[in-house]
């Protein structure tokens, strides 16, 4: 299982402790650290479409008209933590946020 996020997120290291409490294997990856590649973008954005970007972000409101109006994958491309987050794949299923019907989905 892999969370992708960034390390400062309270809901990322709210996500991570619960997975971890249930004894799971989590990988961590911070996107700031370790930038996501091409692949991994196109893939979350495959998944979850416009949803992937965090629209009530500071970073989505500084972009530029340009940029908003761009698709998904160049927003993520340009600005990573625009990312709506956690995005938590476990195997072929992925998940995007932290809510109660993620956690109960992923810590049973």
């Amino acid at each position: 299982m892999i969370l992708y996020g960034i390390s400062t997120c309270d809901t990322c290291k709210k996500a991570l402790k619960a997975l971890e409490r249930a004894g799971k294997d989590v990988t961590f990856r911070d996107i700031r650290a370790t930038p996501l590649t091409p692949a991994e973008i196109e893939a979350i954005t495959r998944e979850f479409g416009d949803l992937a970007v965090n629209r009530q972000s500071t970073t989505y409101r500084s972009f530029s008209d340009f940029l908003k109006a761009s698709d998904p994958e160049a927003q993520i491309m340009a600005q990573p933590t625009v990312m709506k987050r956690p995005v938590i794949q476990d195997g072929d299923r992925w998940y995007l946020g932290w809510d109660s019907t993620t956690e109960a989905a992923l810590t049973a």
